[in-house]
């Protein structure tokens, strides 16, 4: 049994956290890191990002890049089970944050972060409430469950 209440809820988070409802986690964690950007954002004398506001807008690219490169991936597995159509939707959308997050690397703008956010709010929803509607057809975890993993 764990010592530490941080680590059991960890430990039975994970046994209950269905994929998608990770993947809208890090998509919400993405989004929330270039808001964070774009409500922090302070320029320099020649009107570019200062150095704290551009070391944020790097990290915040790069996580959503890092997303969206692992979403690409697994959207262009021959076993990935979603229908060809979706998944050639997706790949598209991607194609689309690669060009901004490219564009917003070289020339950076506060008001370019806000497609991006929003195509990451709007796919969380969309996984959350698939994941909900797949929860609601399982039977709901017991203390017998959760004990297991402790």
């Amino acid at each position: 049994m764990s010592n530490n209440p941080l680590n059991a809820y960890k430990i039975i988070e994970k046994t209950t956290i269905s994929g998608r409802e990770t993947e809208a986690r890090v998509l919400n964690k993405a989004a929330q890191k270039l808001k964070n950007c774009q409500n922090n954002w302070k320029t320099d004398s020649r009107g570019y990002p200062d150095s704290i506001t551009g070391i944020k807008l790097d990290e915040a690219l790069n996580f959503n890049q890092r997303l969206w490169s692992i979403f690409q991936a697994e959207l262009s597995k021959q076993e990935n089970p979603l229908p060809v159509n979706l998944k050639q939707n997706l790949l598209r959308l991607s194609t689309f944050i690669d060009k901004r997050i490219f564009e917003l690397i070289a020339y950076p703008v506060k008001d370019k972060l806000t497609i991006i956010i929003k195509i990451n709010q709007n796919i969380a929803a969309g996984l959350n409430n698939s994941a909900q509607d797949l929860t609601a057809q399982l039977p709901e975890p017991t203390i017998m469950t959760a004990r297991a993993a402790l």
